[in-house]
């Protein structure tokens, strides 16, 4: 019985997930821009009884780390997004599955996206905005309620870092299938 169909699809080349790095790029900046050109800082268009666009800006880096710091940490946010960068080049050039791929290139993507932002304006543009969302409210979760606003570049990020966090409990759970290169 052959064990290729078991074994987790290698994606070959990786050029492909650049273009998909560059499209989270292209879809972060666009809608930036977009809330940048009709709205000004503080402005709220409420979409739903839970979900609001709003224009803020976060010179740190996720949940606002180090956002009220003297201004260094814009350039040690940018540059650590690019070593980020290199090393997810270097690893897509590596290759590996589909999944490991996709995470990474959504992170390079999002990474991209935020270091446009430090790079042209100093901080990030923030606008998505969750709020009301927990049903059950604690203390142990209450820094979450509301939400931090965040962008398309942070959603990449985010289901980037989840892929890669599938496609390593998947190799766990069966390492007689880890990919080969």
């Amino acid at each position: 019985m052959s064990t290729a169909s078991t074994q987790p699809t290698v994606a070959r080349g990786w050029w492909p997930w650049l273009v998909v790095s560059a499209a989270v790029v292209v879809a972060d900046q666009l809608s930036k821009t977009a809330v940048l050109s009709s709205m000004h800082p503080g402005m709220e268009r409420r979409l739903t009884s839970f979900f609001s666009i709003i224009l803020t800006f976060n010179a740190g880096a996720a949940f606002s780390f180090l956002g009220n710091a003297a201004g260094w940490q814009r350039y040690m946010f940018s540059a650590f997004a690019l070593a980020a960068a290199v090393l997810i080049v270097w690893l897509l050039r590596r290759g590996g599955s589909r999944m490991y791929c996709w995470g990474l290139s959504l992170i390079l993507g999002g990474a991209l996206g935020n270091l446009w932002d430090r790079a042209t304006i100093g901080k990030v543009v923030d606008f998505l905005f969750f709020h009301d969302f927990l049903p059950m409210r604690s203390a142990a979760i209450a820094w979450l309620d509301p939400f931090p606003a965040f962008n398309v570049a942070d959603s990449a990020i985010t289901v980037g870092a989840g892929l890669l966090i599938v496609e390593s409990l998947w190799q766990r759970r069966h390492p007689s299938q880890v990919r080969t290169d």
